[in-house]
């Protein structure tokens, strides 16, 4: 349990990912570390608006108990991340947590440095004291590529030597992921491009929208099928997207990305810069939920912005995504069920995990307003469709009214609601992540009606007795 569980917003999640106060937006670094795990976040301390970039930290023993610590990296005066410490990943280094992060300065012209951070007490599980190394490993993009957009260092490895991606656009408006042998840490080398924009695969995945390619990131399962996740950047932060496929050799000293497949990573309007945990026999990811509602409500409450459940991925057979919450999501359930039936209406808690299985045409309520306004799961398994209508509670833009129409297998869904946010799995092979934000006069109230049949179990989530 975060300890921002003391807000009083009702909008405000108690479970997930966010600091006490002021401003979070990606997740970086998620890292495994003497038995915790450890989340750093984008935060400004100040005020909950984007802007004085520094890293927050969180660190867990269960993944649903976290134990805030202090903020890890700071924006150094006259240092290449005067202007922010902005996103990144952390890396073991020889026995070392480093953190490989995005330098701004002060003379910001879109293009960021890759900067070096150390943890000081490696011994210490906790890890809450960094230094920054003063001069970052890449000044700025390569020549020649007329890249305008270079951001969000992700390390891996592969082949027995480590690598990083880079986000990227470019002058014509071709998004791209640069790719660099960092085997020895502070010293890169640039290695091409691992893949961009023209490529068929992807441009079928996500259209020609995004002039650029933010937050890259990839995940190997144990089958050795490749994913790479995107955060597609049209000019403003846009949508998320995967591909899959594979890590071939490219001339003597390089990799190239071979895509197979590829689609939306989660089909919600509120969910950006996904950050993926590679661990032995499992993949992790958390996204950042933004605000969906006027700054002068977030200048009230304090607070913006959450981090995602955690969530588990793989690939399937044909190379699509698997996608579940993570097993340890269940330690916050209470001991007995809040709801067990259909057909009758139960009321709901401000926080709690729903599952519901349909053999037939079922419609699930979870919210109506005063004026009668209804926000509904529809499952349909004979059209194989699962629709959200939340157009009872609009989000401001015209284009955003509309319902939400995932196309998969339709007989499970399993819903997360903390607060103001709203997690949606459908089966086990897409995601829905949104903002909903309870009004005077709104009542949370489950009603399942069903053509056929159904089964529903929900938990009200309680904070972990343990941790």
């Amino acid at each position: 349990m975060s300890l921002a569980a003391q807000c009083t917003d009702p909008g405000a999640p108690r479970f997930r990912v966010r600091p006490p106060a002021n401003w979070i937006n990606d997740p970086n670094g998620p890292f495994r570390w003497r038995g915790r795990h450890h989340l750093f976040y984008q935060h400004n301390p100040d005020a909950p608006v984007h802007a004085n970039v520094h890293w927050g930290h969180v660190s867990s023993a269960d993944l649903v108990h976290w134990e805030h610590h202090p903020i890890a990296l700071t924006p150094t005066p006259g240092g290449p991340d005067e202007a922010g410490c902005w996103s990144g990943c952390v890396v073991d280094d020889d026995g070392v947590p480093t953190a490989v992060y995005t330098g701004v300065d002060r003379h910001h012209t879109g293009l960021g440095s890759i900067c070096l951070a150390r943890a000081l007490m490696p011994e210490d599980e906790t890890l809450t004291d960094w230094r920054p190394l003063p001069t970052p490993v890449v000044t700025g993009p390569p020549d020649g590529l007329d890249v305008v957009m270079f951001r969000d260092p992700f390390v891996f490895s592969s082949g027995g030597r480590r690598w990083a991606l880079v986000g990227a656009g470019h002058a014509d408006g071709t998004p791209s992921v640069l790719l660099y042998d960092c085997d020895d840490l502070t010293h890169w080398r640039f290695a091409g491009v691992l893949l961009d924009g023209d490529d068929p695969v992807a441009a079928h995945a996500f259209g020609d929208g995004a002039v650029g390619w933010e937050c890259p990131q990839l995940l190997r399962t144990a089958e050795g099928t490749w994913v790479l996740v995107l955060s597609l950047w049209d000019g403003n932060p846009s949508s998320t997207g995967y591909l899959t496929g594979r890590l071939t050799p490219s001339g003597d000293e390089g990799l190239c990305f071979e895509a197979r497949a590829g689609g939306r990573l989660d089909h919600g309007r509120d969910f950006y810069a996904p950050a993926v945990l590679q661990e032995p026999d499992r993949a992790l990811l958390w996204g950042w939920s933004w605000e969906a509602r006027e700054q002068a409500e977030v200048d009230r409450a304090g607070w913006a912005g959450v981090l995602t459940a955690p969530r588990v991925v793989d690939v399937r057979a044909d190379g699509s995504l698997r996608v579940v919450p993570a097993p340890e999501l269940e330690l916050l359930r209470a001991d007995v069920p809040f709801v067990t039936a259909t057909g009758r209406s139960a009321p709901l808690p401000e926080a709690y995990d729903l599952t519901v299985t349909a053999s037939g045409r079922t419609g699930v309520r979870l919210l109506r307003s005063a004026s009668g306004a209804e926000l509904t799961v529809l499952l349909d398994p004979d059209e194989g469709t699962v629709t959200l209508d939340r157009g009872g509670w609009p989000r401001g833009r015209a284009e955003d009214a509309g319902p939400i129409v995932v196309r998969a297998p339709a007989d499970e869904v399993r819903i997360l609601v903390d607060g103001s946010l709203f997690e949606l799995f459908v089966g086990d092979r897409a995601m829905v992540t949104e903002r909903v934000y309870r009004r005077p006069g709104d009542v949370a109230e489950l009603l399942v009606a069903t053509v056929a049949g159904a089964t529903v179990t929900g938990w009200e989530l309680v904070p972990p007795t343990h941790g």
